[in-house]
């Protein structure tokens, strides 16, 4: 198992801690800061996801006039890890 935290950017989310099992799947997220139900509910969706996947579905989402959203974030993480 692997576990990193990311500092996040341009988002309200400041931090994301993730943890990928030996075959890069999703096993925990966390988001420090963020809108909490939006990102428990992502988080318990990803579990179990392989890491690639939750990258292509996650990558390029915009929040409001953002350029980037915690899910895009995410991805941005996820990529550094695998």
């Amino acid at each position: 198992m692997t576990t990193k935290t990311f500092t996040t950017q341009g988002t309200c989310s400041k931090l994301i801690e993730i943890s990928l099992d030996d075959e890069k799947c999703i096993n925990n997220v966390t988001f420090i800061g963020g809108c909490p139900g939006n990102t428990l509910g992502l988080s318990s969706l990803l579990r179990g996801m392989k890491a690639s996947e939750a990258i292509t579905r996650l990558e390029g989402i915009r929040c409001g006039m953002k350029t980037t959203s915690c899910p895009d974030q995410l991805a941005k993480a996820l990529k550094e890890m695998i």
